[in-house]
């Protein structure tokens, strides 16, 4: 498998443009199961879960068409299967998100249990009980979810717990359900934003977007009419590379974002002493050589501070001025890069649910393994301020979420290179 090689040391500046946001384009790909008509696209980043995703979808017997510019259209009406099977499932847990579309419009679906980053239990129960409350009659068996339906019906739903995916899928299948569905205690994040929007835009009724509760009012189709649906921009990248730049005392903008989603980590930014300035759709982020101060954080829900920006704060707490207490209660397992950047020289202290950071003077280049998506990002960040050079191994992982990061790190000024196996 391929690795990365970064030498540490450059001082980040200039420009970049964030692709479009991963979690948002999975979804709404699997939304486009309840088109009536072909739907397109835009803003799909380039990544090996976009991928896997047009795998599957194939595999259904959909067509897919990709331009030069990464737009991808999605004509369902040449289905010929309702399994998602295992080989595809386990590499990518958003992979259940074609359950609800599957059991609303063709009242079938066999779901592989899916799989993806070991950051911690994330159980479907809240999936399937939600479609078992609409009227699919749902086994799990031989590490399958088979459902059937007819027409589901629109019901109450309370969440016991937040679920990004738990609400989408349920969001999905209630577009097309008779009557009207209430979810309380939904996910707010702006992806699940994003597929709601992208729903109303095919012909759906909901309303409370942005919020805890959404209001759907099912209708008998969908996308009557051929669509063109441009997702939002990545926030996860962007405090990425605005995390990236910080660690390094550098200046950088960053282009078609959304400012207005990333209240939380921008917070942060200042509080660690970066300058901080927005436009409509851009980020300028100036250190002006200084060293980070460091800050404690505590992951949460939207629009709380995001767990999937954990990693890349305690990669900058470990070179920061003094010491910063990072408490994660998302996932219970997602403490797995600290191990890694103890070998380059970090002092993080792991507590239970909470790592205390303190900040030393320098770390030194070392061989890390990735172990999950944003814990391989948070590598990369320390590896850009460390002695010497780091080779970064398992990079699938964060090739499932970030758009040519060697690439992009490189026009910023970063000595990085990818090396084959």
């Amino acid at each position: 498998m391929d690795k990365l090689i970064i030498t540490g040391g450059a001082r980040l500046s200039g420009e970049l443009r964030i692709s479009g946001a991963k979690n948002a384009a999975l979804p709404i790909l699997a939304a486009t199961l309840l088109s009536q008509s072909p739907v397109s696209v835009g803003n799909i980043p380039h990544l090996h879960d976009i991928t896997t995703t047009m795998e599957l979808l194939g595999r259904m017997g959909v067509d897919l068409t990709v331009d030069e510019k990464m737009n991808i259209e999605v004509d369902s009406s040449t289905i010929n299967s309702f399994v998602a099977p295992y080989e595809l499932v386990r590499t990518m847990r958003a992979s259940i998100l074609v359950l609800g579309p599957l059991v609303a419009r063709f009242g079938e679906a066999h779901v592989s249990l899916p799989g993806g980053c070991a950051i911690g239990s994330r159980p479907v129960d809240i999936h399937i009980n939600g479609l078992i409350k609409m009227g699919a009659d749902i086994t799990v068996e031989n590490g399958f979810i088979h459902a059937k339906a007819g027409r589901l019906q629109g019901c109450r739903l309370v969440l016991e717990q937040i679920t990004v995916t738990g609400t989408e899928n349920l969001l999905m299948a209630a577009a097309l359900a008779e009557g009207t569905t209430i979810i309380e205690n939904a996910a707010k994040e702006p992806e699940v934003t994003d597929l709601a929007h992208f729903l109303n835009k095919m012909g759906a009724k909901i309303t409370g977007i942005g919020t805890d509760v959404l209001v759907i009012e099912g209708v008998e189709k969908l996308g009557v009419d051929s669509i063109h649906y441009d997702i939002l921009p990545d926030r996860i990248e962007t405090g990425t590379y605005l995390i990236a730049a910080a660690i390094t005392g550098g200046s950088i903008k960053l282009k078609n974002t959304r400012p207005d989603i990333l209240d939380a980590v921008l917070e942060k930014l200042v509080e660690a002493g970066a300058d901080i300035t927005t436009g409509k759709d851009w980020i300028k982020l100036d250190m002006h050589g200084k060293k980070p101060k460091a800050v404690s954080v505590r992951t949460s829900p939207y629009p709380a501070f995001p767990t999937d920006m954990q990693a890349q704060f305690t990669a900058m707490n470990a070179i920061a001025d003094g010491v910063g207490i990072i408490t994660e209660t998302v996932f219970e397992n997602r403490f797995m890069h600290i191990q890694e950047l103890q070998r380059m020289g970090a002092d993080i202290k792991l507590e239970s649910n909470t790592a205390i950071v303190t900040g030393v003077k320098k770390l030194t280049g070392a061989p890390v393994m990735s172990t999950d998506l944003r814990a391989s990002a948070s590598l990369v960040i320390a590896a850009l301020v460390a002695e010497g050079d780091t080779l970064v191994d398992r990079i699938y992982h964060i090739d499932r979420g970030y758009d040519h990061i060697e690439e992009k790190l490189s026009q910023l000024g970063a000595t990085i290179r990818r090396v084959p196996r």
